[in-house]
């Protein structure tokens, strides 16, 4: 099947929906949402204790400025200032697009959105609406998508992206009910795919998302911050990240033999001086749930890498067990005035660590039950995950692909997070990234200017190149594996900087097998996953490798381990730059860039205005 539209829009989680609606509301009619479906993606699937949004405050009188949120946001290292202003100018607005569409954020009597403190955040600037926030808002923006009349077709795969002119011109996408190929031409492509969900063995990223970040790779997109991702305690039966009040009720940590029965034992105790130190180490990693090497030996971050050495150095199983305090005796007395002085707000200075979650979010219990896991009758098996890509495609202020034209990557998989950064910038960030990609295409973008005829040829070269590899006999299932331990092993939290090199070439070994001997035609589905999966993890494990070898060290959630075993330390200069990567053809382009920084804007009104009434604030194309 071919087919043109004017934008066509990847991807149905909170960001591609929100980027459909402001296109149909702009007056953009011509118009489709391919999705592998609208309840499989990561943003309708995933959370925490109570899932963060993060946004300019608005309550109280504690003063605050778009500024201010850009610099927070800039703060946290190899981050362009101006997309952070835009996403702090813009926060406010979407965040009440959000509320209007009906997502039940907490308000008080007079109407005030409250806030509290969030990882990285100096303010109360994060909101949430409990356990499933995205998932609220990506049903409200389902429910105002369908009602806009947006064209939506479901279980399609994205299998290539189509560039022709070195712009962007429409995608080949597998229609999983017919089994053939589909050619979609577009004047415009929002590409929301998603974070790098499918590289890692060990993610809490919902089991059915993969992410699609490999075709914009391998079009030729230039990407920033590859090597930043942000990996924590997660539950793995169900992929849950185990943050907030699950870790501020003080669970027991406990670890037992591979069979998960036997043997047990509480493993922090044989690290820490008493209980009090534990448990108040434990309450921290409530606020502090991201690894962050700047967070060990003597901090919160110390407890992943336990965890870490239980699961992984000694192949025993870790559970969090919410049924009893620890057999070392709970004295709330003898922890630290900050985690006390909590509990004592929250009236939670009794009971089991069960009793102090049902006291203090009990939709925290009631998650895990709509989950068949009863946290009052079991422990919980836990492991630290891969959960966030802080780095992903580079986009300009409007969200458009720095080199890619017409392609617009917004949401996790683009890369505007830098090292570090607020706890629910990524929600906001999709949002705002939705909101500036649909206005330029709808008052830059909306006559047709693409070649359809050049573009339809290139299509064709794709789709018989791609063909070509499904006639082949290797096992996709063996290949994911592979590549899913390799990225667990050296682009995880943990990583050997003497294997760094030779694990980038074994990715592009595994990514030259797959196109020379190619997969069966009846595993098409699964084959062109595994095609830009295994593009991206050779592209982030040479990203991964250049930072190491150009001596930025441990940063972020991610600690650079010699060969004695020492953390190599962070040279801090490194955060005043922007790692690029891309792929032209074999050839890898990596280099260091510096962060633009965030704008100090005073203007006058009448020159703004005049400005954006002529259109001068989308630049001169």
């Amino acid at each position: 099947m071919k087919r043109r539209v004017h934008t066509l829009v990847i991807g149905s989680g909170a960001a591609g929906l929100a980027a459909a609606l402001r296109l149909r509301e702009l007056g953009v009619e011509d118009l489709l949402l391919l999705s592998e479906g609208l309840h499989r993606g990561t943003s309708i699937n995933t959370g925490s204790d109570k899932q963060t949004y993060y946004k300019l405050g608005i309550y109280g009188s504690e003063p605050d400025s778009p500024v201010q949120l850009a610099h927070s946001i800039f703060d946290g290292g190899s981050v362009h200032g101006d997309v952070a202003l835009v996403e702090a100018a813009l926060s406010v607005r979407c965040f009440m697009h959000l509320v209007n569409l009906g997502v039940p954020f907490p308000h008080d009597e007079f109407g005030q959105y409250i806030g509290y403190k969030t990882d990285h955040d100096p303010k109360r600037r994060a909101t949430s609406c409990g356990p499933y926030t995205s998932r609220e808002m990506c049903l409200a923006l389902i429910r105002a998508v369908k009602a806009a009349g947006v064209e939506i077709a479901e279980r399609r795969t994205v299998a290539e992206l189509v560039t022709v002119d070195g712009r962007a011109a429409g995608a080949i996408a597998f229609n999983g009910e017919t089994k053939e190929f589909e050619t979609i031409l577009a004047e415009n492509v929002v590409f929301a795919v998603g974070g790098p969900g499918g590289l890692y063995r060990t993610s809490v990223y919902p089991a059915g998302h993969f992410g699609a970040i490999g075709l914009a790779l391998k079009a030729g997109a230039l990407a920033q911050g590859l090597p930043e991702s942000q990996f924590g305690l997660a539950s793995i039966k169900f992929r849950w990240n185990v943050s907030g009040t699950y870790m501020q009720v003080l669970p027991r940590f406990i670890s037992t033999a591979a069979d998960g029965v036997s043997d047990e034992r509480e493993f922090l105790l044989d690290h820490y001086p008493d209980a009090g130190a534990m448990n108040s180490m434990i309450f921290l990693k409530g606020y502090q749930w991201p690894f962050d090497v700047r967070k060990v030996p003597d901090g919160s971050s110390e407890i992943d890498l336990l965890v870490h050495e239980e699961t992984v150095k000694k192949n025993r199983r870790v559970f969090l067990d919410f049924r009893s305090n620890t057999a070392a005796g709970l004295d709330f007395d003898a922890l630290s005035e900050e985690a006390r002085n909590y509990l004592e707000k929250s009236g939670a200075l009794f009971g089991t660590p069960v009793e102090r979650l049902r006291k203090m979010n009990p939709g925290a219990i009631s998650l895990y039950a709509d989950h068949g896991i009863d946290l009052t009758a079991e422990p919980l098996e836990i492991a630290v995950c891969a959960q966030h890509n802080n780095g992903g495609l580079a986009g300009n202020i409007w969200y458009e692909s720095v080199n890619l034209p017409h392609l617009f990557p917004i949401g996790e998989v683009n890369g505007s997070h830098g090292v570090t950064r607020p706890g629910g910038t990524a929600l906001n960030a999709g949002q705002v990234g939705a909101f500036r990609a649909a206005e330029f295409i709808a008052a830059k973008y909306r006559d047709f200017t693409l070649d359809f005829a050049a573009a339809e040829k290139r299509a064709a070269e794709l789709l018989a190149s791609l063909e070509s590899r499904l006639n082949g006999t290797r096992d996709w299932r063996a290949d994911r594996r592979e590549l899913q331990e390799r990225m667990t092993v050296y682009g995880g939290h943990l990583r050997p900087v003497e294997k760094l090199d030779e694990a980038a070439d074994a990715a592009r070994k595994l990514l030259d097998a797959m196109y020379r001997d190619g997969y069966p035609r009846e595993d098409a589905e699964h084959a062109v996953t595994n095609f830009q999966l295994a593009f991206s993890h050779w592209l982030y494990l040479e990203s991964i490798a250049f930072q190491a070898a150009s001596g930025a060290g441990s940063r972020g959630s991610a600690a650079l381990v010699n060969p004695d075993g020492s953390l190599m330390p962070e040279n801090p200069a490194y955060r005043k730059f922007v790692l690029e990567s891309g792929v032209t053809g074999d050839a890898v382009r990596l280099r260091w860039v510096d962060c633009r920084p965030v704008p100090e804007p005073d203007g006058w009104f009448e020159n703004v205005w005049a400005d954006c009434r002529d259109g001068r604030i989308y630049g001169t194309l």
